[in-house]
């Protein structure tokens, strides 16, 4: 029986990639340049803010956030633990702690209520997920943003195409980190993007993507005034990238086709229950989220039936990693029980969503 996947990457047609994949790989210059900038020019334009830098992966986006924000030692940065684990392990990579917020029950999103609890004179970040595609309460978020001095970064790595105040994700916060692993929204294999409402910040945030060298000055002129990483995109993985773009909105369209199907059919059915949008947001549905009663014969049932369900990621405080952070979270312990996700992404055919819908309303 052939499964209905979860996730799956879309790569853009042959005779589209290969002839740019094969011109740049014998242009005499694959490391970073003009591609690069194109790419980065093409991403801003989609995200509705020129201000971005590509890297290597969405992770090495989010450590750049942290390291622009100046996040170290002795500090607090308030997160989520229903993630995929990059986004804390990046916190710990500074040498700060991370202090979990809880969740939202009805959405599994991060708690503006409790990021409030959480705040100490320590705080130095706020981390946000927009999980599986939803966004989070960003009006509340953004005051308390505004109320404290904290600055928020959105890890945006599964919701690339979603909306916040009519605006795409990545024109609103000051730090904002995008996601182009193999089964995201838009891949280029592996990379990542980070978004800054800030213009300032481009020059730091280039040297941080290169050891801390201006790349705009010749090698023998650079003085590095603080350390970088090796975090910059090649021009290989940007010319995937600018043939992506090309495909990034028939394949989100169509995420959100699946997605807005379901919201629509699954409502009412014993059993289910749908997860609600905050006001001001658009979600784009990198996986379809719901709540279900008895959620191993709900997984147990689609299994058989050729179709993937999972909850995915494992929440991080179960880590070893994060046992410094332990805490009740009651929210999210009961979330975490009953959630679940099922394929919504640009391979499910109209056929197989009602299959998916037929099946649910049947039970299990």
């Amino acid at each position: 029986m052939n499964m209905i996947p979860l996730v799956k990457p879309y790569i853009a047609p042959e005779e589209a990639m290969m002839p740019a994949i094969k011109q740049i790989l014998y242009s005499g210059y694959i490391a970073e340049g003009e591609k690069v900038y194109e790419f980065e020019s093409v991403f801003g334009d989609y995200i509705q803010n020129p201000n971005v830098l590509s890297v290597n992966s969405g992770t090495a986006a989010l450590h750049i956030a942290l390291m622009l924000i100046g996040v170290g030692p002795g500090d607090e940065v308030i997160s989520t633990a229903l993630t995929a684990e990059p986004t804390n392990v990046v916190i710990k990579l500074t040498g700060a702690k991370v202090v979990w917020a809880d969740v939202d029950v009805k959405t599994g999103l991060i708690s503006p209520e409790s990021i409030r609890a959480k705040i100490t004179d320590k705080t130095k970040a706020i981390m946000v997920v927009h999980y599986a595609g939803m966004v989070c309460n960003m009006d509340e978020i953004n005051k308390i943003s505004s109320e404290t001095g904290i600055p928020v970064i959105e890890d945006t790595a599964h919701a690339m195409g979603s909306g916040y105040g009519g605006r795409p994700v990545g024109s609103n916060s000051a730090y904002t980190c995008f996601s182009l692993q193999a089964i995201k929204h838009l891949t280029t294999v592996d990379g990542g993007f980070i978004a800054l409402k800030d213009p300032e910040r481009l020059s730091d945030g280039r040297k941080l993507r290169w050891f801390g060298l201006d790349k705009k000055l010749p090698r023998l002129q650079n003085d590095i005034k603080f350390p970088g990483y090796k975090y910059q995109m090649n021009n290989v993985t940007a010319t995937i990238g600018l043939v992506q773009m090309k495909y990034i909105d028939r394949v989100i369209a169509r995420h959100k086709e699946n997605g807005q199907y379901f919201d629509e059919n699954l409502k009412g059915i014993a059993g289910v229950t749908l997860l609600p949008y905050y006001e001001h947001t658009e979600p784009s549905y990198w996986l379809y989220t719901m709540k279900v009663e008895n959620r191993p014969d709900f997984i147990k049932m689609m299994t058989e039936n050729g179709i993937m369900a999972s909850e995915l990621h494992l929440r991080n405080d179960r880590h070893s990693v994060f046992s410094e952070s332990k805490c009740e979270l009651p929210a999210l312990d009961e979330f975490y029980s009953t959630f679940v996700h099922i394929p919504c992404g640009w391979w499910l055919s109209d056929e197989e969503r009602e299959k998916i819908v037929d099946l649910i309303k049947k039970g299990w």
